[in-house]
């Protein structure tokens, strides 16, 4: 078992989600990540169980692979700028 993720090691995940999500190219995509990843973390944000955080942390850096091949996959396929772009 490890010892539950320190603030710092949340925090940094949080910056690397909020970072790799800007990168989508497409707008949609990149609004809608940036947004849950701030949500996932507002809601989780008074959790103090180990255990539970330690969880969190595991699914936000599944999340955080996740959102990189999503990159990589969308900069493979560009797509034309929308309106608000």
């Amino acid at each position: 078992m490890m010892a539950a993720p320190s603030s710092a090691q949340v925090i940094s995940l949080y910056r690397m989600l909020l970072r790799e999500s800007s990168n989508f190219p497409s707008y949609n995509y990149r609004t809608y990540a940036l947004r849950r990843v701030r949500d996932a973390f507002r809601a989780n944000k008074q959790v103090d169980d180990p255990k539970t955080v330690e969880r969190l942390v595991l699914e936000g850096r599944q999340s955080l692979a996740l959102i990189q091949r999503q990159v990589a996959i969308g900069r493979m396929f560009k797509t034309q700028k929308t309106v608000v772009e």
